[in-house]
This record gives C-alpha cells, sequence and structure tokens, in this order.
C-alpha cells in the first residue's frame, strides 16, 4: 500500500468559484460601461460575456485534466484582470471610435488558446531545463528581429521593438522575457557551485571563472544592446532585472546585488550622456510640468494628463465611462493605470495591485514547493518579469520614474504582450502542480522507520 508524503488537495472547484467571480466582475464592469454611456447590451455584449467565460472554463477543464493540482488562484486572477482590462479598452473605443476592442478579443483568444497548448503538451517543466542554450540563441535571434530589413516596423513612439508581418506587427521582445528566464533557470541551476566557488576572491566578493560566466555576459549585452540599438529603455530595464534577481535567488550573495545596483548606477549616467533618447526621458521627468517639456515631441504631455486624470478620480472614481481618458495618447495601452485610477479611484487602482501582488506571491509560493531547482529559478524569474513590469509601468504614470514604453500585463491594449503573458501563467500552474503534487515515498527496500537502520549503522562503525 502506497504511503504518501503529502496529501494535497486539487482545489479545482475552489478555482471554479472564483473563475465564476471573476467572469461576474468583467461582465459588470462591461454592463457599466455601455449603462454610463448610453448603450444597450447588444449581441456584442453577450457574445464577449460567452467568449470570455467559454475560454476560461475551457482552461479550467484542461486543469482538472493535465494539472489537477495546480495553483487554484492564478487562473482566476488574470482572467479578471484580462476581463477588466477588455472592458475599459471597450469603453475608450466607444469614445474615440478605434477597434481595439476587438482586436484585444482577437488576441485574449490567440494568447488561451497558446496557454492551453502549453498546459496540454508539456508534460514537465523540466523538460524545458534540456533547451537552456537554445533559449538563449532564441532570445538572441528575437531581440535582432526588429532591426531586420524588411520586417521591421521601425520606430515607433521613439524605440524600434516590433516588427511586421502583412497586416500584424509583433513585439518579440515580449517572449525573449520568457526564453531568457528559461536559459538563466537553466544555466544557473547546473553551475551553481562554480558560480559559487571558483574564481577571484576580492576582499569579501567571490567572482566566478570568465569562461563560466560567459553565457550569461552574452545574454546581458543582448540586453544592453535592446537599449543601444532599439532605444527600449523598458525592456532594458526588465530583462536586467530579470537577470540580477535570477543570479541572487541561485546564489544568495547579497554582492550580487551589489554589483547590480553599481552596474545599473554607472550604466544610467553613461546612458544618459551618451544617447540622446535616455537623457529625453530623464529630462522629461524631472521637468514634467516645465511647459518647454509638455509641449514639446515627446515630451510630458501625456504624464501630466495622466497625473491630473488621477487625481480627477480620488478616492472612488468617476465611475466607468464617466471621466475623460479621450485627453490622453494611447490611453488604452502605456496609459491604461491612469483611465483605471480616474474611473474606479484610488480604492479601484488599490485592488487592481492587490491583484497582482497576489499573482506575483502565488508564482513565489511554486516556487518554495517545486522540489528541482530550475523549476524553482524557473517561477522566481517569470513572477518577477511580471512584478517588475508593473512597477516600471505603474512608477512611469505616477512618475516614480521616468515613464517606458512597457505595457501593463493583461490589462492594456497590446497582441504580444498578451501572448506572452498568457505563455507565463501556463508555465507558472505547470511549475505549481509539480510542487503541489503528492510524493510517494514508498518502496519496498526503504523502511517505514528509519532509526533502526540507523542505530545499526553506528553499530558497524569501529570505535575511535
Amino acid at each position: 500500500m502506497s504511503q504518501l508524503l503529502t496529501v494535497a488537495k486539487p482545489r479545482r472547484n475552489t478555482e471554479l468559484v472564483l473563475l465564476v467571480l471573476a467572469l461576474g466582475m468583467s461582465a459588470v464592469a462591461n454592463a457599466n460601461v455601455n449603462l454610463s454611456l448610453g448603450r444597450s447590451f447588444d449581441n456584442d455584449f453577450y457574445t464577449q460575456i460567452v467568449i470570455l467565460a467559454v475560454l476560461s472554463i475551457a482552461f479550467h477543464v484542461v486543469l482538472r485534466l493535465k494539472a489537477k493540482y495546480a495553483d487554484p488562484v492564478i487562473l482566476p486572477v488574470v482572467v479578471a484582470l484580462n476581463g477588466l482590462g477588455l472592458a475599459v479598452i471597450h469603453r475608450l473605443d466607444i469614445t474615440s471610435g478605434d477597434t481595439a476592442a476587438t482586436r484585444q478579443w482577437m488576441w485574449t483568444s490567440l494568447a488561451v488558446a497558446a496557454a492551453i497548448a502549453v498546459i496540454w503538451l508539456l508534460r514537465d517543466h523540466r523538460v524545458l531545463r534540456r533547451y537552456t542554450y537554445i533559449s538563449l540563441l532564441v532570445s538572441v535571434v528575437l531581440l535582432i528581429l526588429p532591426l531586420v530589413p524588411g520586417i521591421s516596423a521601425g520606430s515607433v513612439f521613439g524605440a524600434t521593438v516590433w516588427i511586421k508581418i502583412g497586416p500584424f506587427t509583433f513585439q518579440p521582445g515580449e517572449i525573449a522575457k520568457i526564453t531568457l528566464a528559461i536559459f538563466f533557470a537553466g544555466y544557473l541551476s547546473s553551475n551553481r557551485d562554480l558560480i559559487l566557488l571558483a574564481g577571484k576572491k576580492i576582499g569579501p566578493l567571490q567572482l566566478p571563472r570568465t569562461r563560466d560566466l560567459a553565457p550569461m555576459i552574452v545574454a546581458w549585452l543582448a540586453s544592453v544592446g535592446v537599449l543601444v540599438f532599439q532605444r527600449d529603455l523598458g525592456t532594458s530595464i526588465l530583462f536586467f532585472g530579470l537577470f540580477m534577481v535570477m543570479i541572487y535567488v541561485a546564489t544568495s550573495r547579497v554582492s550580487w546585488i551589489l554589483i547590480g545596483l553599481a552596474l545599473m548606477a554607472v550604466g544610467g549616467v553613461a546612458a544618459y550622456h551618451i544617447f540622446p533618447h535616455v537623457a529625453r526621458r530623464i529630462d522629461v521627468w524631472v521637468n514634467a510640468f516645465d511647459p518647454a517639456y509638455i509641449g514639446a515631441a515627446y515630451g510630458s504631455f501625456q504624464v501630466v494628463e495622466g497625473l491630473f486624470g488621477l487625481a480627477n478620480g480620488g478616492l472612488m472614481g468617476t465611475g466607468l465611462g464617466e471621466g475623460s481618458p479621450d485627453k490622453l495618447p494611447v490611453a488604452n495601452s502605456d496609459m491604461i493605470i491612469a483611465v483605471i485610477g480616474e474611473e474606479l479611484g484610488l480604492v479601484g487602482l488599490f485592488a487592481i495591485l492587490c491583484l497582482y501582488a497576489l499573482f506575483v506571491a502565488r508564482g513565489f509560493r511554486a516556487a518554495l514547493g517545486t522540489r528541482d531547482a530550475f523549476g524553482k529559478l524557473l517561477a522566481v524569474g517569470l513572477s518577477f518579469a511580471v512584478a517588475l513590469q508593473c512597477f516600471v509601468i505603474i512608477g512611469g504614470v505616477t512618475r516614480l520614474i521616468p515613464l517606458t514604453g512597457l505595457t501593463t500585463p493583461f490589462l492594456a491594449a497590446g497582441g504580444s504582450s498578451l501572448l506572452a503573458n498568457w505563455i507565463i501563467v501556463a508555465l507558472l500552474l505547470k511549475i505549481s502542480d509539480a510542487a503541489r503534487r503528492p510524493i510517494d515515498v514508498s518502496g519496498p527496500s526503504r523502511p517505514s522507520d528509519p532509526k533502526p537502520q540507523l542505530e545499526q549503522t553506528l553499530k558497524e562503525v569501529p570505535a575511535p
């Protein structure tokens, strides 16, 4: 008779209840938008609710079949964020006449289908460890693609990060954050001892050998190349932060954080003096309310209007559909947090931040529970990537840090970001399934009580 070390409940019914609540929140948000703007509940309204419900329940059913011990909270949280984002983008389309909501629905369907495929086809997350160096190669290729003539979409809002294939545009860097996380997790889990023990020691710092660190230097240079050639400050910060956090988690050495902060300070000062686009971002951030910067091209008008919108929302907000987001440039992507802050207020914005915090915390919990080093590092890296992306974009909107071109995960309009983040959800669910799955520790040669075996071993040891 098998004995189980731990007995975990699948908790899929809990997930189903939370999914119903998340879908209900999305439906209420859509209804509020229609009522506030004087629109009827037409066929599109019911179709959108049904589509999101079908996608969510399909994902839930696949988890019951392929990952029944997966975390029961992650999927409902993501559905709630994605559903609210669809409602806000639909609200912005009504006043602007755009069709971004239709495109977002198409990308949502594709992203959920991709996530379901990952759950169905990936039997064990540890398989990804075999593709450590392939992931590095893929990351480099993805980062180079926006610079290749013929498929490059050119400069968009000052950054060259998009490729264009026919009528479709895509941002390869969003997928690169996943492949880089896989590479970092695979390399660090295999070479942790070398990084800790080999190499020269300078003061309290233990440095690894150059040949052992070379692949990671290549990955770091690729992330720096994003800043130099693609002029994308946000993605560069994301990649460098991912690199530093994963190497710190692998080694548990604070010295890596200190080295990273020093490199960031030196690199920031150098970039400010060398690259005009970086200097412009910093100057706009520092002098946001200066009329000369408000009226300048790529100036601070967007940030200032976003701050006024947040102030107008106050504590409880103006209500969905009752704000003035039409004054904000690219309100459905870069500034969607400002729109939500105005119409849902500080309370609504804090609720969204709590959902993000819950998502990241469940990802970290999966990392703590899984039994292999690769899974731990991958779960931490993917969770931190979402957390850092939220910090960078929300910090930019609130003028805590300079505004960058990153999108708010699951909320903002952007197909490539939505696709990448849903794949992250699938990987975290697979890792959490492995972490919560019961362990069979029975075996014909393993005694139920190790104490007699220990006593016999001690008797056989000769006296000194």
